[in-house]
């Protein structure tokens, strides 16, 4: 079996001059679309597997999470069920498919994530229940990232959002490596709870399953494991309407020549709508992924 270190792809930095005048600013992109299954979900995911004892995995999740256990689990034999919204994209429900795993989707209207995943652990008594951030195998996991990013010298990481499980790696592996970067995570409006539980210092979370674009940003709330290390290393958030979601992607296409899905270009977008924040330092905006669905992207970079 690989180490984890074996397994994953470093991240992929880009400098674009493009961006750079664009923008203004000192800024690096630091991509995990070319990471295995497309997302920085791979490395928590790997992590994970290779570890647990169990031979059967159960967990929840939009699309990146999922795929990426799925292939994991392939990779060190073994199982993997998936409990996904019907409203995920169709590119990520057919990637965990393909990859060997089981799809149960459901309609987050008539039943939540958790409450489906507690009905499938009472008939699955042996299988390891896996969350897609509020893990500490997926903060290890993700913290590699952080390892690779502090070689980068940067003053400042922005980052995507969802249940905390990337933004609080990151900060797990800047601050072990020696990097005394600032940290930020950038989050949807329509998904704001990171925000809002920051500003009040407690976890607040989402009423419902926000339906923004940035569906890796669907989440309730933050993970309780990643909330201290959010608290102690993580300078703040920013919120991000959807229409600058949607332009970052754009940008990122035009200027970058790099299809990030929604999510990932959260950090972009928060960046962009505040250059004079980040003037004077070396910033570095991460992508966690690049996958979305064709159609949507047509109408995204159109």
């Amino acid at each position: 079996m690989l180490t984890l270190s074996e397994a994953v792809r470093p991240v992929t930095f880009i400098e674009s001059v493009k961006l750079r005048e664009h923008l203004g600013l000192d800024v690096v992109v630091a991509t995990e679309t070319f990471q295995h299954t497309g997302s920085f979900k791979f490395r928590a995911a790997y992590n994970l597997a290779s570890n647990v004892p169990n031979d059967e995995i159960l967990s929840a999740s939009s699309g990146n999470f999922g795929q990426a256990l799925a292939y994991a689990c392939r990779l060190v034999g073994k199982r993997c069920t998936v409990v996904m919204p019907e409203t995920s994209a169709k590119v990520k429900i057919d990637a965990v498919r393909d990859f060997g795993a089981t799809v149960d989707l459901i309609d987050t209207n008539v039943i939540g994530r958790n409450e489906r995943v507690a009905q499938l652990a009472a008939e699955m008594p042996d299988a390891y229940f896996a969350s897609a951030y509020d893990n500490e195998y997926v903060i290890a996991g993700n913290a590699t990232l952080g390892d690779e990013l502090a070689t980068g010298d940067f003053d400042a990481v922005v980052t995507p959002v969802g249940g905390g499980g990337l933004i609080s790696g990151l900060a797990t592996g800047l601050r072990r490596s020696g990097s005394n970067a600032e940290m930020y995570g950038a989050e949807p409006e329509l998904a704001n709870d990171a925000s809002r539980s920051f500003k009040v210092g407690s976890i607040i979370p989402n009423e419902v399953e926000p339906m923004t674009i940035a569906d890796g940003a669907r989440t309730i709330s933050l993970g309780n494991l990643n909330w201290p290390i959010i608290r102690e290393h993580v300078s703040g958030f920013i919120e991000v309407p959807e229409a600058d979601i949607r332009n970052a992607v754009k940008l990122f296409f035009s200027l970058v020549n790099l299809k990030s899905e929604p999510t990932g270009a959260l950090s972009l977008a928060a960046v962009a709508a505040d250059t004079d924040k980040w003037k004077g330092k070396r910033l570095c905006v991460v992508v966690s992924g690049g996958n979305v669905d064709p159609g949507i992207y047509k109408d995204l970079i159109g």
